[in-house]
This record gives structure tokens, C-alpha cells and sequence, in this order.
């Protein structure tokens, strides 16, 4: 900035000059209009070159002392901003702020939306925050001056007008993309001929210049019909190179629109998104020719398009191919905004972190060290500085009950209060002798007509509650001065509009501890109170019992003649309370004794030289606070005469104090710096305005810091219509210690004081340095005049003991007087801390024996003994050892333009602590029209600017519809209790931004991993480094009965059906719960035959051919698969597609049919039918099919001879499942393995042919195909079989059974007894009335390729424990891919055991047990015994060396029941053989042993096996290619799941994939889409906390889209495939800053 000297304006230009500025402001005239304008007035003046504006002079900034530098010169209001926030030099400050972002452009993702959460928006494509300073209203040369005044023009040109916009408005696209990507700054030059005339048009975007641009930047590659550009010239289409859509949005329309809109001028063809059926996954090509031919847009491919485009490849719905940052070609739009989002985050934000001590398993958060270059305190120690003696006024009033005695009977008529109704007519005036003679009534009835002659229901001393409207000043007078002349303690307090008002709660608490019974209030409040059904006023929440006393005088009754209240001097008796909201919200009473109360009110008149008979303007809360103070007692003491202004009449007329002051030609106003700002934006209605009569116009809010725009504006405006400067008075005040300070009004024509220009920084580490040569970062604070009359005060440290501040310190003022609060009503321990303090010098002894006040408010004593307030204890937030004052940070917020988004007076800033540390908060209400983009790119510039100026980052950005945050009975924001609504999920914002990759810096140091202990390290026997070796098996496969000699299933039921021909095998259940069919041995054997005889002949088949078996659950599947057998073919089972949804699971069917070489497909009629379908059709090319044969219709005739394999390691079939990964994994399974499997789960469940056994589970992989199929054929016990999808219709169907059939062993799945859980939780008691019974169970396992759900097994103990079913029956198995079950808990053996581990070690891949509840524990359920003829051992993954007990490790398996190999189709072998073929590198080297892919740890516990044994129990954690590796740490998607998902109510289920080293996280939510925003920061929160680590994207999504297996498994890499293709449809994507 050039330092120029000022050059002063003539007054009345100055007027014009605010004038034009207002009526910008409210829209009265456009940006342009107001510039002509504006440069004809200063042109007068100035003949200087244009885009100069000289009227900014920037004036010398002085340190604080009374200077020359006058106010006045440093008028440049823009009022679209908050007037009473304002200040000129801040404004500049953050205009400049983010005209240094604008080098560095910020690369911000726009969140996305779902249409329907979309109010009233048009915005189909997001452009990118532009953070240029611009010329946001200020008029186009100033904005010039500040971004080019230094000479520091970034692109050369002039300081003239068309540089500023073109920059700012086609290129800074081109900028943000290039930087965004590849960190460049390369940019496309695109036209800028109409650029230059248009000012602020291109973030308003609604005129037509910006429209002109627009079609040229879309010229060079899209042309656009003339109706189209018409109707879309306000959705900014930019243009760049890269072929990147980062800019735009994800709002996902419903597929039912049908909107063919090109989404933006990107040089690739966009597909019109109106598909009624989901997109089909296979036939996309990227130029799809019915794309945009719906509006009449011709679409071309631009010159220079990129290659991606060129590349023709399959790819999911609409997603363009793209490439992203790294080069890797991602298809989709999500991609590239987490690519996007990556490279923002890749650039360093702060310094980085701080090595620091890593203990061996305690992760340190770093601690923030101070910084040796922080600014310290040099000066010397304060002095307290002491107020002029307080005058002894000789016949003034002993008491403020005698001034009013005096006063009612001296001059009973002289006014005392003018009421005003809402259209500013006088309503009511009170005389003195009214006054006197109603509150004499009052008193009377207050003492005498409660209760009992005998039991008086209020006696003196009571404290009673006054509850009185904001509109009815004289019912207050009259009741607080009756309460007086009663000596009844009066407790002003808020009228409670409903049951559950904002603060009303914690008000009642107040009541309750002060023990009010009983409430004054009016007849027209009491009226409007709400009331219960029989009339009566309910009880207010947390509200004591009160009696509701109505004091209109028609109510009350005469006081007898002889009658008169006794009136004292005033003494140290409570004079009244006044209520205090503390930052939590919680109320505290304050209570004034009538000693203070008389003390306050004669320094109040010394210092205002308040006279008799003056008149009074008053628009303040008349409850408490100065309101109180100067409108109810210090003006009755002198007789004063006040004019009482409602709020209501000032929201109507913000002028009508204005009026009211000229009309009673009033010497005194009390104001808030908002009723000066409401007046300013009103104040063009008024011509006739004189304000000469105003000796003093009193600020009560002047110590907020940023008052001072207010006063300044206001003066500016009103100083033609005769206000004089040195009227205006701030003043400082708080509940505890009154008025702590207040400018005096001055002689005419002397010299105003001088501001205080400091240092942000050096504020935010609590000294006072005079602005630094930053001139950004700067707090300009007004002084609230000196200390009252008989004070004494001085600031102390703000930590720690109370020592005296050096002078160049900021603490918290106190004062020493008697006219200060004495205590808080019933709270001895915080009233010592606050009223009794003793301030130290730095000897350490107290400097007054007389105790002081703690004001709350921050400040300093300046030179000439002037007071100036920093800011409140109230508001401070110490973020990394800094702090900041919530009202600086409110005001950075206003200061940021536009302000056409949010509303003014509705912002609130509040702290959070999430990991150690205080988190800024930043909530504020949006205006209805307000575009999405505009809020979006409005909340990125506040970001910068809070982060240039304050150096502090914002954690959470929130905006919310338009008058939905909390409010306090006078309208502003009730801040406790929005920071309470925004923890608790019940905000529901409309947009939201959040930072934490900015902000938290404090994360533990990511870890390094160390070298494991390889083969060097010591081995003695089976110790490894002094542990002994985890391993474990199971008992032997010993004793052989009759079945146990045949080597083949197949003989072993052909020896079934010889010889127990009619012993049942198998019993199907329908729905119902009855039977639908049933097979016995010899009508199996029977069916296998035919089936053997038809592929045979139909089929032409030879031995080893594979056979795909394609049925629903039941007993076809079942005969098909022993037919095969004894055709020496190989089954393989495929879950058949879902008719109502064969578009995605027929591919699946086609896939498996393909990959296990079936050469015939055999099914049912049904399923046959529906694979030759139209639907079918569409999903796959069904010529490619092999033969299909249904089964339903058999030849007569058996084969001529059954197969018998001649080698018994030959395949009896192969199982194929999906993996929870998403990938498809065939394992070949041999007939020897397949019996010792069958012979394994019969030891270990004491299975015989005279057992029942239930099972409700999926047959077609895994354990669930072998219990279904074939160990009812070995063991030759009863299988009861219930297809799991039966539950759907019918959920008790299952456990109905097991009581029906007295079953003792019962298999299911976790998504069995989750429907259990969530369908039957409320009928238990109708189970049991229908005699549900389960006691007989002796073991529930569910089948499990996972961690054992723990939360969800003890839920279902709990819940059937009242059907008996016994809490230890529950238990889990565990198998995978090599071994399809390892561990089963059988029929005897210990009952599984639960230990907890510390989640934080295990990240670190080590197992620390702790205690049950101790923070951080997991608790880990073992997964069942593990099976006879197994070995278990834990292996390190990476160096495949055994581990000690009681280490995480990778669980490797040897058994005979191992499979014997993956089938595939891609000769990828060596990779996998080592699945199945691993040796260990060290130790036991000979054993060959098969990877499961599992971590786990094994752990000896104290129970004993039915060998006599310890037993080894095993815990699995998790499986390792689900693992995501975050900071060199292993996370376990489940865990970071669980704690997301009790978070909030309305999550029902929650699934985490990582991306790019991103995090993201996908919930399902399960309430109105409003609440969708609200869970974004609880995710955040709560991962950081629990997890320590960051979300990099939260996606909310409806119930369901989380896809989940057979298993009841989440397939995450399916819906991460999902997500970045576009196709989950959320309701709201955030990206995480």
C-alpha cells in the first residue's frame, strides 16, 4: 500500500458517498450503477487515473495515543456487510488475505448432493472456489488498489480495471485446475474482451456479461443452441485441458428426471442422464450417440481433448475415463475429485510435524512445544489504576426505595417511563407517583395475600422470579420496586415461550437453587403463556413448582391506610439477582447487594452527569445488564424520564429510536451497536432528522472489539444531521462486575481518543505489539473510557495465579469497588474465584487488602488510564497453545465479500475438543436464495481468510437453512445450544465444510515399521525370543466306525441305502414351518442314479467333466450333486440368479460357469426358464451358454454301472465363493479331503444317525455347503434344512423349528440371526406364548469367514435368554478359502472365551490384553475349537517366521481336510501355491503349510480340553487383504465401522475403504436426508479420536446400498468400485479439507 497522507472529503460528499454505499447494499442499485456514481462524486475531486481510488487512502496506522489522524478520513463502508462487525481496516485485511491466496489457489472439492436435498438450486456444474480478492462491491479501483497498489501486479498489467477481472474470471479456472493437478502455472488463454466490463459478475453469475463469457469460453468447443444458452448462461461452464471433471458436482438427480443438460463445457461428450434402469455394465462405448441430442446441442470433441477420451474401454454407467494426477486412468468423475482432493492435500499446509518418542506401545499425541519465537511480554509490571473519587452528593438518596418515596411524593406527575406500542405511538406513561403508589400495592399483596396469615408464602429475603415481556417496561418497574419496598429479592428472567426453549432448562435450574415458589408476572404474559388441557401452566422443563402471581392492580388489593413499607438505608442485604449464561450454557445468578446497587447507580450519575427531569432513550433488555442499570435504577434515582423502546417497534422501525431521540429531544441513549447498524441501512427514510439534543449516546456492547465500524459508520452518516463525535460513549460491563468502564462524554471540540491498532498475533499469544509491518493480521480497538469513580483496576494473568499483567500483556480486567456483584447465588467455590480474587505483584504479595471482581472481559489499561477490552474470557478458544476470540473470528467471517449468502447477525463460532485440542466451529445461517456454488466458494473464502489472519485453521464449516439455529429471547444466536445441536448430530446443516487435514496437526508420529526377529534370532526348542511358539491343533482323527472304512461319499451312501434304506437324511422346510419334502438314503440313492443315467446320455459327459449344479436351496441340489458323483463329474454349486434382480447377479452365475469349465449347466424348470429370459437376455450373451438340463423330468432307467474314482486324491468338486474383497475364488476340494472334512466336523459335533440337526445357511460355499450336502450322508443324522431366504417371509421360522423338532445342534448365518435379532426383537413374549423353546440347544454356531461378531452374538443371547436358550450355546466357527473350516466349537470342550486387547497395539500388528472397560479395548471372542486333525501355527506374513504366543500373526493351517489348491483359469499358480504350500523360514521347516490370509493371535488360557490339556484358544482379527495400511499402520476396517456406527442414532451401517490413501467412509442412514450433513463432523470426530486418523471422504447413502454377502459380509472393494463409477447414488458426499 502506498502510504499517501488523506485527503479529507467535504462532509457532504461523504454523506452521498454512504448514501450510494447503502443503497448498494440493499439492492436499491447495481454494482455498475453505483460505481458510475460513486467515481462522478470523488471525480470532482480527484482528476487522477482511473482505477485509483483515492478516497482509501490509507491512513497511517498510530500507536495508541490520542492522534491526528482523524476518524473520519477513513470512511469506505461497503453496507453489505455487517455494519457493526465492520471495520475498514479489517476489511482491507481479508481482502488482501486472500489476494495472496490467489497465488496459490486452493484446489477445494465440492461436496455433492443429492437433488432432492438440493433447495432451490439451479447449479448443475460447480466452479471451484475463486478466492481472488476481487472487487466484491467495494467498486472496481479498489479492489485494484489492493491487490496492485505495491506494484506487485501479478500478470503485469496496469493497475487498470480489466486485469483485475480477467483474472478473475475465465483464466482463474484454468489456474485452479493447473495448480490443482500438476502444481503449475500454466494457463489457457481464453477471450476476455467482455471479461473486463463486468465487475463482480462472475461469482454472482447472474449477469449478462458473465453469460457473454460464457458462450465464448464454450465457442471454442461446444456449440450451444441459442434457447439453451438462455436457459443455462448461469451455470458457469469453464473450459481447461486436462479433460479432468473436477469441477463438477456429484449431485446425483433421481433417475426418474430426465435432464439432458451438458453438464459443462468439458471437451468429452457427457451422457444425458435420464436412464430409467440402472446403467448396463457392459455396453457403454464413450461416444454414445443418443447422448445429447434431447436439447438440440451438438456436441464435438475440442481440439485438444485428451488421449483418455481416445481410449475405448468398457466402463461403469456414465463415468468418463479420465486420467488422474498420478497418470492412472480412473473411470470416473468421483476419482478425480479424491485425486483432486489428494493434491490439495499433498501441498504442505503447516510445518511439519515434530519428531517426537514413540514408547514401545503407548502412541504420545504430539504436544504442541512452544515456539522460542512467539512473542513474550517485556514490559514492566502494571500499576492499578484507581477511578476519581466518587463524589458525595449531600442530599442524595439513602436508599433507591427512598428516591422513589421522594420522587412519588414530591412530583407525583412528572414522567417516569413512556411505553411505546409496535407502530411507535406513545401506549403508557408512568408517572412517578403511579409508580410510587403500585409498587407500595405490591409489596403490600406480596407480603401479606400469599399463602397464610400464619404460613405467608413469601416472606423478606424470599427470592421470587419477575417474568415480564420485552414490550412491557412498566409492569417491570412496578414489580422490581415492589420487590424492593417487600425487601423480596427480585430474579429477572425470560418469558418461556414453550416447554422446551433454548436455555429455558437451564434457567429453571437457576429458579430451583435460588428456591423461587413464586412468579411475578402481567396479565397479557400470562395469557400467553402456553397451558396445559385444563388451562393450568404446564411445568417447564426443569422448572421447580411456581405459583404464577398476576400484579395488574385490578388483582391486587389495597393496602390498609396504615400500611407503609419500611424504608432503610441502603445496606448489604441482596437488592436483586441477575441470571448469566455461561459458555456451556449453564445459568449462574448474580447477586447485587443494596449497597452496590445505590454505589453503582451514583457512579453511573457521576460519571454521566446525569441531572433531574432529563430524558432518557432506551432500546436495550431492561432486565439486566446496562438496560437495567441506567433505565430502571439510575434513572429513578435522578427522576429521570425514559423512553422505553421494544424490540418488536425496532424490528419494524430500526430508526424509531432515532425518531424517538429527536421527538423528546432526548440528552442520553442506550444502544447496542446493532440498533446503530439497523439504523444506518434504514436511515434514507428519514429526512428530518436532528440528533443535536444527544449529550451521550451510550454503546453498551463498545467493548466488543468490533463495535467500533458501528460507531464509526454511524457517525459518518449522522454527523451532517447533527450528531457530535464526541457523544458517542462505549462503554464495558459485565453481570459480575457492573459497569467496568465508560467513556465520559467530552467538552465540545476536544480531540477524540485514539484507537488501538494491534497485532493479531501477538493478541493470540496475549501481548500487545503495536500493528506489526503484516498490516493483514491486525485488531483495531476503540477505548471504553476509564475507570467508574471509586474503582481500582487492574488486569491479571489468565492462568495460574492471579498476578498483575506487565503493561504490554492482555488479561482479564478486574476491579476492586463496592459496586460490583458479591456472589453467585449458591456456589461458594466459583464466587471465590471470581469476587474474592487478590491480585499479586510480582513479590508475590496481594497489592490491595480489599479483594477484586473478575470482569471476564480481556483487555488492557492504555495510556492516559483508558481501558480497552481485546475481548470475553467467554469467547476465548485456545487452539494449539494460541488463543482466539470467537467475536475476532466472526468478524473475519463478515469481513469476507460477498456477503450475499449468509445472514449478518447469524454467525456463531464455537470450540470443539476432538483429540486433545480445542477445534474451531463455524456455523451460520445461509439465505434462501443463495446458490450452492456461491455458499461453497463464500465458505472457502472464509477458510483462507481465517487462516491468513488469525493463522488458525477451522475445523468444521457449517451452514444451515435461514433462522434455524437456536435463539436467545432477543434474536441472537444461542450459542451453547447450537454447539449442543451440532455434537449431537441435530444441527441439520445445508452444507458443510470440513478441514481436519488443516487443522489437526497433533496426530501421533505415522510408524516405522522394524525389523521383525528373522531366522537369526535365537530358537531353543519351542521358545522363539523367550515365548513359547504359538501352535496349536486339534485332537487326533483316530477311532474308525462301520462309515469310516470307504474312502468316497458315493460309497458311503450307497452302503446308507443298503442298509438303513429308510432312515431319513434330509427334511426341507417351507415357509410355513411344515415339511415340504424329505429325503431318506435309498430315495437319494435312487434320484443320484437317474441323475448319473441323464448326464450320461443327455449329456454325453466323461469322467472329471465339471458340472455347474444351478438350484435354490433344498433337496434337487442335493441329489444332483450324488448324481454327479456317480458320474464321475465334477459339481460345482452356484447360487442361482435372483429373479427380481438378474441384471447384476446372472453375470455372476455366467462368471463361475465360465471359470470352473463347467461343460453342461443342470437346474430346475423354473431357473431354466429364467436363464433363456428377455431379462436374461439383456444381462448376458446367453448363445455362449453350455447345454442346460432340467432335472425336474427323469429317465426311468439307472445307469449301467455307478463310477467309482480309482485315486482318492482325484476332485469330488469344486467350491467357489466371492471373497469379502470382491474376488471370485474357485478351490478344488479332493474326495480324501471331503471325508476327512465331514469325519472332523462328526468328532467334533458328536454327530450319529439318531441326532437332529438344524440348519439354516446358504449351500452353496464353504462349511454351509458341507453341513447342507454332505455330512448328513456320512454321519447319517437327520439334517433339518431351512433356506435362509424363508426368513424373509417368516423370521421365527428358524428358531420355531429348532423348538419343534428338539434339535440340540443348529448351524446359521450372521445375517440369520441379525434378521432374528432386528425381526423378532419385540416378540419374545408372542415366541413364548406360542411355546417357543430353546432350551435343548446345546451349540448355535454361525458359520464365519471373519472376526466373530461379538455385539451381535451377545445381543441374541440376550434376547432368546427368555426362551431359554442358554447364553453360552452361541458360538462361532471359522474357515476361508484353504481350509474351509478350521475351527468349529463342538459338543464338550471349554466354552469360548472373550479377552480385550488394545486396539492401538494391535494397529501396531502386537497383541496387549487389558482390562474389560479400560479406554481403547476391543474385545475378541475365540472362534470355536479347532477341528480334530488340525494344526494351527501363527507365522509373521512377512518373513513367514513362527511367532510367540500371544502374537499377531497370520494364522497357517495343515489339516487333511485342506484344500488342495485354487482353479483357475489365469495360470496365475505361483502366486497362489503359496497358499498352499508355504514352509516356515525357520523351526519346524518340513511342514507344509496353507496360508489363510487371516491375522490372529493363539493364547493358552486356564481351561482344560477334554484330553486333560490346556486348552489354545483362538482369537481371529482380521483378514489381512482387508487390512488398510494407514500412517504405517494396520487398521481393521470393523473396527473403525463400529465406532462410526454409535455415533448416531440414524446409522445403520457403515462400511470404510481406503483410496488413494484416502479414507473414505460410506453409512448408511436411516432417517430424513436432511440429516445426512450432520453426520459428516461425528464421523470425522470420532474417528479421529478412537482411530487417530482422518476421513478423507464420508458418503451417506440410503439403507442397503452397502453390499453384503452370502455371508452377511460387506463387499467393501465392491461398493468402493461402486462409489468411484458413480453408481451408489448417495444423498451427500463431503470431502474432507
Amino acid at each position: 500500500m502506498a502510504d499517501r497522507d488523506p485527503v479529507p472529503l467535504p462532509a457532504e460528499v461523504r454523506a452521498k458517498l454512504a448514501e450510494l454505499e447503502l443503497e448498494l447494499s440493499e439492492g436499491d442499485i447495481t454494482q455498475k450503477g453505483y460505481e458510475k456514481k460513486r467515481s462522478k462524486l470523488i471525480g470532482a475531486f480527484f482528476p487522477q487515473t482511473p482505477g485509483m481510488d483515492p478516497s482509501v487512502g490509507q491512513e497511517r496506522r498510530t500507536p495508541v495515543t490520542p492522534s491526528s489522524s482523524s476518524r473520519y478520513n477513513r470512511r469506505r463502508s461497503s453496507g453489505s456487510r455487517d455494519e457493526r462487525y465492520r471495520s475498514d481496516v479489517h476489511t482491507e485485511a481479508v481482502q488482501a488475505a486472500l489476494a495472496k491466496h490467489k497465488e496459490r489457489k486452493m484446489a477445494v472439492p465440492m461436496p455433492s448432493k443429492r437433488r432432492s436435498l438440493v433447495v432451490q438450486t439451479s447449479m448443475d456444474a460447480y466452479t471451484p472456489p475463486d478466492t481472488s480478492s476481487g472487487s466484491e462491491g467495494e467498486g472496481q479501483g479498489d479492489g485494484d488498489e489492493e491487490e496492485g497498489g505495491d506494484g506487485e501486479e501479478e500478470d503485469g498489467g496496469g493497475g487498470g480495471g480489466g486485469t483485475s477481472s480477467s483474472r478473475e474470471g475465465s483464466i482463474s479456472m484454468e489456474h485452479w485446475i493447473s495448480r490443482a493437478i500438476h502444481g503449475t502455472s500454466s494457463t489457457t488463454t481464453t477471450t476476455s474482451s467482455t471479461a473486463s466490463s463486468s465487475s463482480s459478475s462472475t461469482r454472482s453469475g447472474g449477469s449478462g456479461a458473465a453469460a457473454g463469457r460464457l458462450a465464448d469460453v464454450l465457442a471454442q468447443h461446444v456449440h450451444i443452441s441459442q434457447h439453451h444458452l438462455r436457459r443455462h448462461h448461469h451455470h458457469h461452464h469453464r473450459h481447461h485441458k486436462t479433460g479432468l471433471l473436477t469441477q463438477l458436482s456429484l449431485k446425483r438427480r433421481r433417475r426418474a428426471v430426465p435432464a439432458a443438460v451438458v453438464e459443462n463445457g468439458n471437451s468429452e461428450p457427457r451422457l444425458s442422464e435420464n436412464h430409467s434402469a440402472p446403467p448396463d455394465v457392459t455396453g457403454y462405448t464413450n461416444n454414445a450417440p443418443n447422448a445429447t441430442a434431447a436439447d438440440g446441442i451438438q456436441v464435438e470433441r475440442a481440439p485438444g481433448a485428451s488421449n483418455a477420451a481416445q481410449r475405448q474401454t468398457p466402463k461403469y454407467g456414465n463415468a468418463e475415463l479420465m486420467e488422474t494426477g498420478d497418470g492412472v486412468p480412473v473411470s470416473s468423475r468421483v476419482s478425480a475429485k479424491i485425486q483432486q482432493l489428494v493434491n490439495t492435500l499433498k501441498r504442505p499446509k503447516r510445518p511439519p510435524l515434530r519428531e517426537f518418542f514413540v514408547d514401545d506401545f503407548e502412541e504420545l499425541l504430539e504436544v504442541q512445544q512452544p515456539d522460542p519465537n512467539q512473542p513474550k511480554a517485556e514490559g514492566a509490571q502494571m500499576v492499578a489504576m484507581r477511578g476519581e473519587p466518587l463524589g458525595v452528593v449531600t442530599n442524595g438518596p439513602p436508599s433507591l426505595e427512598a428516591a422513589l418515596q421522594r420522587w412519588g411524593t414530591i412530583s407525583p406527575k412528572a414522567p417516569c417511563l413512556t411505553t411505546m406500542d409496535t407502530n411507535g405511538k406513545p401506549l403508557y406513561v408512568l408517572t412517578y407517583g403511579k409508580l410510587w403508589s403500585r409498587s407500595v400495592k405490591v409489596a403490600f399483596n406480596l407480603l401479606h395475600k400469599l399463602g397464610t396469615k400464619q404460613e405467608p408464602l413469601v416472606r423478606p429475603g424470599d427470592r421470587v422470579a419477575l417474568v415480564f415481556p420485552n414490550n412491557d417496561p412498566a409492569a417491570f418497574v412496578t414489580a422490581f420496586y415492589g420487590c424492593l419496598l417487600a425487601e423480596v429479592v427480585p430474579v429477572p428472567i425470560e418469558v418461556p415461550l414453550t416447554r422446551k426453549d433454548a436455555g429455558s432448562q437451564q434457567i429453571g435450574f437457576l429458579l430451583g437453587s435460588c428456591g423461587v415458589t413464586v412468579a411475578l408476572t402481567s396479565d397479557a404474559c400470562h395469557k400467553g403463556l402456553p397451558k396445559g388441557p385444563t388451562g393450568e401452566i404446564p411445568q417447564f422443563k426443569g422448572w421447580p413448582k411456581v405459583l404464577w402471581f398476576v400484579m395488574e392492580s385490578k388483582h391486587l388489593s389495597k393496602p390498609p391506610r396504615d400500611w407503609f413499607p419500611q424504608i432503610k438505608e441502603a445496606n448489604q442485604d441482596t437488592a436483586y439477582i441477575e441470571y448469566k449464561t455461561c459458555k456451556d450454557g449453564s445459568v449462574l445468578g448474580v447477586t447485587v447487594m443494596r449497597i452496590a446497587m445505590l454505589t453503582h447507580c451514583q457512579a453511573l450519575t457521576q460519571s454521566c452527569s446525569y441531572t433531574e427531569a432529563e430524558t432518557i432513550v432506551n432500546v436495550l433488555d431492561f432486565k439486566k445488564d446496562v438496560g437495567l442499570w441506567h433505565a430502571v435504577l439510575t434513572s429513578v434515582m435522578n427522576m429521570m424520564h425514559v423512553i422505553s423502546i421494544p424490540y418488536a417497534l425496532m424490528k419494524v422501525n430500526p430508526l424509531s429510536w432515532i425518531q424517538k431521540v429527536c421527538q423528546y429531544k432526548a440528552k442520553v441513549a442506550c444502544v447496542k451497536s446493532r440498533d446503530m447498524h439497523w439504523a444506518l441501512v434504514a436511515h434514507r427514510d428519514q429526512r428530518d432528522v436532528n440528533l443535536s439534543s444527544l449529550c451521550m449516546l451510550v454503546v453498551a456492547d463498545g467493548a466488543n472489539p468490533w463495535s467500533i465500524s458501528s460507531c464509526d459508520a454511524f457517525l459518518n452518516v449522522f454527523q451532517t444531521k447533527g450528531l457530535k463525535p464526541e457523544v458517542i460513549c462505549p462503554c464495558a460491563s459485565s453481570p459480575e462486575a457492573l459497569t467496568v468502564a465508560i467513556r465520559r462524554p467530552l467538552e465540545e471540540g476536544t480531540t477524540p481518543p485514539g484507537r488501538g491498532v494491534l497485532s493479531m498475533q501477538g493478541l493470540s499469544h496475549g501481548v500487545i505489539r503495536v500493528d506489526s509491518e503484516e498490516k493483514l493480521s491486525v485488531l483495531t480497538l476503540q477505548d471504553v473510557g476509564s475507570v467508574m469513580p471509586g474503582g481500582l483496576m487492574c488486569a491479571v494473568r489468565l492462568e495460574g495465579v492471579p498476578l498483575l499483567c506487565k503493561t504490554d500483556e492482555i488479561g482479564e480486567l478486574c476491579v476492586c469497588t463496592v459496586a460490583t456483584g458479591t456472589s453467585y447465588y449458591g456456589l461458594a467455590g466459583m464466587t471465590k474465584n471470581t469476587f474474592e480474587v487478590f491480585p499479586l505483584a510480582d513479590n508475590g504479595t496481594p497489592i490491595s487488602e480489599f479483594p477484586f471482581t473478575r470482569s471476564g472481559l480481556l483487555g488492557f489499561i492504555g495510556p492516559g488510564g483508558l481501558i480497552f477490552v481485546a475481548g470475553k474470557m467467554d469467547g476465548l478458544m485456545v487452539v494449539g497453545g494460541r488463543r482466539h476470540n470467537a467475536d475476532d473470528i466472526v468478524a473475519t467471517a463478515l469481513a469476507v465479500e460477498p456477503m450475499k449468502f449468509v445472514y449478518r447477525g447469524r454467525i456463531a463460532v464455537f470450540s470443539i475438543t476432538v483429540l486433545h485440542d480445542e477445534r474451531i466451529v463455524v456455523v451460520a445461517e445461509q439465505r434462501p436464495d443463495s446458490t450452492e456454488e456461491d455458499s461453497f466458494q463464500w465458505m472457502s473464502r472464509v477458510l483462507q481468510a481465517i487462516d491468513s489472519i488469525h493463522q488458525v485453521g477451522v475445523y468444521c464449516l457449517a451452514l444451515v437453512p435461514s433462522n434455524t439455529l437456536p435463539k436467545t429471547p432477543l434474536g441472537g444466536i444461542h450459542l451453547s445450544e447450537t454447539k449442543q445441536l451440532f455434537l449431537e448430530g441435530a444441527l441439520h446443516p445445508c452444507n458443510v465444510l470440513m478441514c481436519p487435514h488443516t487443522c489437526v496437526t497433533n496426530l501421533p508420529k505415522p510408524r516405522q515399521k522394524q525389523p521383525e526377529i528373522g531366522p537369526a534370532s535365537v530358537m531353543v526348542g519351542n521358545l522363539v525370543s523367550g515365548k513359547r511358539i504359538a501352535q496349536a491343533s486339534g485332537r487326533d482323527l483316530t477311532q474308525i466306525e462301520d462309515n469310516d472304512q470307504f474312502l468316497f461319499l458315493s460309497e458311503v451312501l450307497q452302503w446308507r441305502a443298503q442298509t438303513t434304506p429308510d432312515h431319513v437324511l434330509f427334511t426341507l422346510l417351507n415357509s410355513r414351518g411344515t415339511t415340504a419334502s424329505s429325503l431318506t438314503c435309498v430315495q437319494l440313492h435312487k434320484r443320484a442314479e437317474k441323475i448319473a443315467a441323464m448326464l450320461a446320455e443327455r449329456g454325453h459327459l466323461q469322467d472329471g467333466d465339471h458340472v455347474a449344479l444351478v438350484y435354490p436351496p433344498g433337496i434337487d441340489l442335493i441329489a444332483a450333486f450324488y448324481g454327479c458323483l456317480y458320474a464321475g463329474c465334477v459339481p460345482i454349486t452356484v447360487r442361482p440368479p435372483h429373479p427380481q434382480n438378474i441384471a447384476t447377479t446372472l453375470p455372476t452365475v455366467k462368471m463361475i460357469v465360465e471359470v470352473s469349465r463347467s461343460v453342461c449347466v443342470m437346474t430346475s424348470q423354473v431357473i431354466s426358464k429364467l436363464l433363456r429370459s428377455k431379462e436374461a437376455l439383456a444381462a448376458v450373451d446367453v448363445r455362449t451358454w453350455p447345454p442346460v438340463m432340467d432335472t425336474d423330468d427323469l429317465p426311468k432307467k439307472k445307469p449301467p454301472l455307478l463310477y467309482k474314482p480309482s485315486d482318492p486324491d482325484t476332485l469330488a468338486y469344486l467350491d467357489f465363493s466371492v471373497s469379502t474383497t470382491g474376488m471370485l475364488a474357485g478351490v478344488k476340494m479332493s474326495h480324501t479331503a471331503t471325508s476327512a472334512f465331514c469325519r472332523s466336523i462328526k468328532l467334533q459335533c458328536e454327530l450319529y444317525p439318531s441326532r437332529e440337526v438344524a440348519i439354516c445357511l446358504d449351500p452353496y460355499c464353504g462349511l454351509g455347503f458341507v453341513l447342507w450336502c454332505l455330512c448328513s450322508v456320512y454321519s447319517g443324522h437327520q439334517s433339518i434344512l431351512i433356506p435362509p431366504s424363508e426368513l424373509e417371509v417368516n423370521p421365527s421360522l428358524w428358531l420355531s423349528a429348532v423348538s419343534q423338532h428338539k434339535v440340540r445342534d443348529t448351524f446359521c448365518s450372521y445375517s440369520v440371526m441379525e434378521l432374528c435379532t432386528k425381526g423378532l426383537g419385540l416378540q419374545t413374549d408372542a415366541l413364548k406364548a406360542r411355546g417357543v423353546d430353546l432350551s435343548r440347544v446345546r451349540t448355535c454356531v454361525v458359520v464365519a469367514e471373519e472376526r466373530p461378531r461379538i455385539a451381535l452374538t451377545q445381543s441374541f443371547s440376550k434376547l432368546f435368554k427368555d426362551l431359554g436358550l442358554h447364553p453360552r450355546a452361541v458360538s462361532t466357527s471359522f474357515g476361508c478359502r484353504v481350509n474351509l473350516a478350521i475351527c468349529l466349537q463342538g459338543t464338550s470342550g471349554p466354552d469360548p472365551t472373550t479377552v480385550f486387547v488394545d486396539m492401538r497395539a494391535l494397529r501396531h500388528d502386537r497383541v496387549r490384553l487389558v482390562e474389560r472397560g479400560s479406554p481403547h479395548s476391543l474385545p475378541l471372542m475365540e472362534s470355536g475349537k479347532i477341528l480334530p486333525g488340525v494344526r494351527i501355527i501363527i507365522a509373521n506374513p512377512e518373513t513367514k517366521g513362527p511367532m510367540g504366543e500371544s502374537h499377531l500373526g497370520e494364522i497357517w493351517v495343515h489339516s487333511g481336510h485342506n484344500a488342495s489348491g485354487y482353479f483357475t483359469v489365469y495360470g496365475d499358480e505361483a502366486l497362489q501355491s503359496d497358499h498352499f504350500n508355504s514352509r516356515l523360514s525357520f523351526g519346524d521347516t518340513q511342514t507344509i503349510w496353507a496360508r489363510t490370509g487371516y491375522l490372529g493371535f493363539l493364547r493358552r488360557t486356564e481351561l482344560t480340553d477334554a484330553s486333560g490339556e490346556r486348552h489354545d484358544a483362538l482369537y481371529v482379527v482380521g483378514a489381512l487383504e482387508e487390512a488398510m495400511e494407514l500412517r504405517g499402520m494396520r487398521y481393521h476396517p470393523i473396527d473403525i465401522e463400529t465406532s462410526v456406527i454409535r455415533t448416531h442414532k440414524s446409522i445403520t451401517e457403515c462400511a470404510v475403504f481406503t483410496w488413494t490413501n484416502l479414507l473414505v467412509v460410506v453409512v448408511e442412514l436411516d432417517g430424513s436426508e436432511q440429516e445426512a450433513l450432520d453426520l459428516v463432523p461425528l464421523v470425522t470426530n470420532v474417528v479421529l479420536e478412537e482411530h487417530y486418523l482422518i476421513v478423507g471422504v464420508v458418503v451417506v447413502v440410503d439403507i442397503g446400498v452397502i453390499p453384503i454377502n452370502s455371508r452377511g459380509e460387506k463387499q467393501r472393494m465392491h461398493l468402493r468400485d461402486g462409489f468411484l463409477a458413480d453408481q451408489l447414488d448417495p444423498i451427500y458426499v463431503a470431502y474432507n479439507m
